[in-house]
C-alpha cells in the first residue's frame, strides 16, 4: 500500500510476521502482541483508516496529517503523540532540509509518521528486532529506540555545521573581506538556530517521559530515556557553543572591516598630503599677480619644481615609516 514501509507483529521481542493494514484487528487478538506500523508521507485515507484500528485521537492525526509542528508530548488517555524535528545538510549546498516524525504509541502499537527529509527508520527496526529481550519490553521501548535514532541523527549534523564554522573563520582571517564571507555568516547562523529548535524541546520531552505517571513506559524503560535525555542536552551545549563561536566570529568580520577601511582612509589621507604641497606651490604660482619676484629669477621654477619634489618625497618617506602608505 502506498505510503506503508513497514508494518509488522511482534511478541515475545520477535517478528511474528508482517500485517496488512485491514487485518491489524485480528493480529491483535493475541494479549501478548503489538504492531509496528512504519508511514512515510501518507494521504489522509490511509492514516484514518490506522485511526480507526487503532482509535487514535483526532488533534494527533490532525497534526501528523498537516506537519510543520514543534517538537513535543502530548497524552491521549493511555496512548501518547510525540512529535521530533529532523534536519540534514542539503546534498551540495549549505542549505537545511527540515522534516518530521511523528510516533503514536500505545499499549498494543506503534505507528510513525515521516515528513520531508528524515532517516529510514528500518535501521531501527533492524537493531530492534536484533535484540529481542529489549523488544520485549514492547512499545515503551520502541518508541525510545526511535527517539535515539532521531537525535544521534543531529551529531554528524553539528559536526558539519562546526566544519562549515572553521572554514568561515578561515575565510575571515585569511582573505580579503567580501559580502559573501558575511552572508554565509548569517546563514549558518539560521541553520544553527533551526537545530535549537528541533533539540531544545526534546530536553522536556525525556523528562516527562521519565516521570512514573506516564504508565505506559515501564519503569525499566525509563532509564533508556535518561540516555536520550543526556544526548540533547549535549546537543543543545555544542549548539549554543557554536552560536557564541559565530556570534565572535561576526564581530570579529566587522572589526576586519572597520580595520580595512581605517587602513583605506590612511592611505588615501597621505596621498591626499603628498599631493597638497605641490598643490599649494602651483597655487600661489599660478596666482599671476605682477609683483612676483619670484617670478622673473631664473632659478625660480627650478626652486619651485624642487621645494614640490623635495616635500612630497619627505612627506611619503615619513608616511611609510609610519605605515600609513
Amino acid at each position: 500500500m502506498r505510503g506503508v514501509i513497514a508494518c509488522a507483529a511482534y511478541a515475545g521481542g520477535r517478528r511474528v510476521g508482517d500485517v496488512l493494514i485491514p487485518d491489524i484487528s485480528e493480529a491483535l487478538k493475541e494479549p501478548d502482541r503489538f504492531v509496528w506500523i512504519g508511514l512515510h508521507e501518507p494521504d489522509t485515507e490511509l492514516l484514518r483508516e490506522i485511526q480507526q484500528e487503532f482509535g487514535l485521537h483526532d488533534l494527533a492525526v490532525e497534526d501528523a496529517l498537516a506537519a510543520h509542528q514543534r517538537p513535543k508530548l502530548e497524552r491521549y488517555g493511555d496512548s501518547l503523540f510525540v512529535v521530533l524535528r529532523t534536519a540534514r545538510l542539503a546534498p551540495g549546498a549549505d542549505g537545511v532540509e527540515l522534516g518530521e516524525t511523528h510516533i503514536f504509541v500505545g499499549p498494543r502499537y506503534v505507528v510513525t509518521v515521516r515528513h520531508g527529509a528524515s532517516a529510514p527508520l528500518a535501521e531501527v527496526r533492524a537493531r530492534c528486532e536484533a535484540t529481542p529481550a529489549l523488544l520485549a519490553k514492547g512499545p515503551g521501548f520502541v518508541l525510545y529506540a526511535l527517539m535515539d535514532f532521531v537525535v544521534d541523527q543531529f551529531f554528524p549534523f553539528v559536526d558539519a555545521l562546526e566544519a562549515r564554522l572553521e572554514a568561515l573563520e578561515a575565510a575571515i582571517f585569511h582573505e580579503r573581506f567580501s559580502a559573501e564571507t558575511t552572508e554565509r555568516i548569517y546563514r549558518l547562523k539560521r541553520d544553527l538556530l533551526e537545530v535549537k529548535r528541533a533539540v531544545s524541546p526534546l530536553v522536556d520531552v525525556c523528562t516527562r517521559l521519565m516521570r512514573p505517571d506516564v504508565l505506559l513506559i515501564p519503569e525499566d524503560t525509563r532509564v533508556y530515556f535518561r540516555d536520550v535525555y543526556d544526548h540533547a542536552i549535549r546537543l543543545t551545549e555544542m549548539v549554543d557553543m557554536l552560536r557564541e563561536l559565530l556570534t565572535t566570529a561576526l564581530e570579529a568580520n566587522l572589526s576586519l572591516v572597520s580595520v580595512a577601511q581605517n587602513e583605506a582612509m590612511k592611505r588615501l589621507a597621505g596621498w591626499a598630503a603628498i599631493i597638497a604641497v605641490p598643490t599649494m606651490v602651483a597655487g600661489v604660482y599660478g596666482m599671476n599677480f605682477k609683483l612676483m619676484p619670484e617670478l622673473d629669477w631664473p632659478f625660480g621654477y627650478p626652486l619651485a619644481v624642487g621645494v614640490m619634489l623635495g616635500a612630497g618625497a619627505y612627506l611619503y618617506y615619513r608616511f611609510k615609516r609610519s605605515g600609513w602608505l
